[in-house]
């Protein structure tokens, strides 16, 4: 069985999940987010000028990136970190067959405020799988660089904070992405108490 084209058009962008195969973790340490993140800004150079990071969240058995192409489809972005990295996990574990579940998915942006939710989306996993309880103490996104928190050479576009008022951008985007948070345990208190509309 062959797999389906994934719909491409230049200078758009993209938000890509790669799931390890069966659910299974494909980072077991921090040795493995490390060198992930390494081939990324390698694919980076390699292909110079193609693609911009505009946010990234690293999970255990699974990645969410926010990919924005130019003259180049995101295939070869992707093909190129996926095989290098499963080269790397399958001989360091000594890991026989698929890493991956499936080659990607990417989810096409349309909107700005797409582009916004999904920035948050990404940036929420760690708290909505409760591995932390901010998403700033989860080492593995580019959150802590939204919010001025940490320097991030990673993320080459800056589009998502240009939404957000000049000179306020990382501090209204914080507030933004943990509206989201206080708004469902709010909500969660609130059905608790029995006063859900």
């Amino acid at each position: 069985m062959t797999s389906t084209a994934r719909i491409w058009y230049p200078n758009t962008s993209y938000h890509i999940t790669a799931r390890g195969n069966r659910r299974s973790d494909i980072f077991k340490d921090d040795e493995d987010f490390q060198v992930y993140l390494e081939i990324i800004n390698e694919t980076m150079e390699y292909y110079p000028n193609y693609y911009e990071i505009i946010c990234y969240c690293l999970m255990d058995n699974h990645i969410h990136l926010l990919l924005k192409t130019k003259e180049r489809h995101m295939k070869d972005f992707m093909a190129r970190v996926n095989s290098i990295y499963a080269k790397f996990f399958n001989g360091k574990y000594n890991y026989i067959g698929h890493l991956y579940q499936d080659k990607y998915f990417a989810e096409l942006i349309e909107s700005d405020s797409q582009m916004i939710d999904t920035s948050r989306y990404v940036h929420l996993n760690p708290v909505r799988a409760k591995m932390v309880e901010k998403p700033q103490d989860y080492l593995w996104s580019s959150y802590r660089m939204y919010i001025g928190e940490k320097e991030e050479k990673l993320i080459t576009s800056k589009e998502v904070l240009s939404y957000f008022k000049k000179g306020k951008e990382k501090e209204l985007y914080r507030n933004f992405v943990e509206s989201a948070i206080k708004h469902k345990y709010k909500k969660e208190e609130d059905e608790i108490d029995g006063i859900s509309s």
